[in-house]
C-alpha cells in the first residue's frame, strides 16, 4: 500500500527522529512511504489562536499538498484531529475547498490507528525490555477516538510490561498556546500526570503525542524526575532493522 507522510512542525524541528521511526515502522507493515517535501503546518496554531484567515491560507496549502486518494498518515493524533474535525468549519459548502477536505478527512490517519485499523497489523516485531505507562493524549482519546490501538501494539512488544496510571484520560496541561497564557495551571497539571506516572515505577512515558511528551519531558528535566519519554513510533521501530 502506497501512504503519503505528514510530519508536524515540531517533530521535523525538534523530533525528527520519531518521523525516521515511523517510516521503519510503515515500511515493516508493508507500505511504500511518500513524502511531500513542500509540506508545512496543517494551520491548528493559527486556528487555535483565533487567527482564522491566516489559519484557512495554511490549511488550503496543507489541503493542496495532500491531493489524492492515498492515505495519509501521521505521527499525532492532535493535528490529525485538527484536519478531521475543523477543516470543515474552515470551508464549508460556499468554499471550493469543501469537497476535498471533507475526503481528506477521510483518510489521513495517527499511526496506530492506521496500523490497528486499516492495515490490521498489531506485531511489528519490536522489542523494548523496560516497563512502561501509556498517556492519553485529549487529542487521540476525544477527538480520534483512540484508546485501544496504541495499547494493542505495545501488548506485542516482546519484554515491554505496560502498567496503567491513574487518571491516564485526563489532560496533561499542555494543550498548545494554554501551556503559555495558563502557565501556573499547565505546570500543576503536568506534576500532576508526572506523579501518577512515576508511581507505576515505570522507566518511559509513552504517547501518541510528541506535543504532550514535550511539555512532560520539560516538566521531567527541571525536576529531575527519573522518567524517560517516548513516542509510540520510537517503541515500535525498536528492534526493527
Amino acid at each position: 500500500m502506497q501512504v503519503q507522510l505528514f510530519i508536524p512542525c515540531f517533530i521535523d524541528q525538534l523530533y525528527p527522529n520519531v518521523g525516521f521511526n515511523m517510516v521503519k515502522v510503515l515500511e515493516k507493515a508493508g507500505c511504500k512511504v511518500n513524502y511531500n517535501t513542500n509540506q508545512t503546518c496543517c494551520g491548528q496554531p493559527a486556528f487555535n489562536a483565533g487567527f482564522r484567515g491566516e489559519a484557512k491560507d495554511v490549511c488550503s496549502k496543507f489541503i493542496n499538498d495532500f491531493r489524492g486518494e492515498d492515505y495519509v498518515v501521521a505521527p499525532s493524533a492532535s493535528c490529525v484531529g485538527f484536519v478531521r474535525n475543523y477543516y470543515g468549519k474552515l470551508f464549508d459548502e460556499s468554499s471550493i475547498h469543501h469537497k476535498t477536505a471533507e475526503q481528506l478527512g477521510k483518510r489521513i490517519y495517527e499511526l496506530s490507528d492506521f496500523l490497528v485499523n486499516i492495515l490490521k497489523v498489531t506485531d511489528l516485531g519490536a522489542s523494548l525490555e523496560a516497563k512502561v505507562t501509556y498517556h492519553d493524549s485529549c487529542a487521540a482519546l476525544r477527538e480520534c477516538g483512540i484508546k485501544k490501538e496504541p495499547r494493542v501494539l505495545l501488548s506485542h512488544v516482546k519484554g515491554l510490561e505496560l502498567v496503567e496510571m491513574n487518571d491516564v484520560e485526563t489532560c496533561c496541561g499542555f494543550g498548545g498556546s494554554f501551556a503559555v497564557k495558563f502557565e501556573p495551571i499547565s505546570i500543576a497539571m503536568a506534576d500532576q500526570k508526572v506523579t501518577n506516572a512515576l508511581a507505576t515505577e515505570a522507566e518511559y512515558l509513552v504517547s501518541t503525542d510528541m506535543s504532550c511528551l514535550m511539555h512532560l519531558e520539560g516538566y521531567i528535566n527541571k525536576e529531575g524526575k527519573a522518567l524517560k519519554v517516548l513516542h509510540l513510533a520510537d517503541v515500535l521501530a525498536g528492534g526493527i532493522n
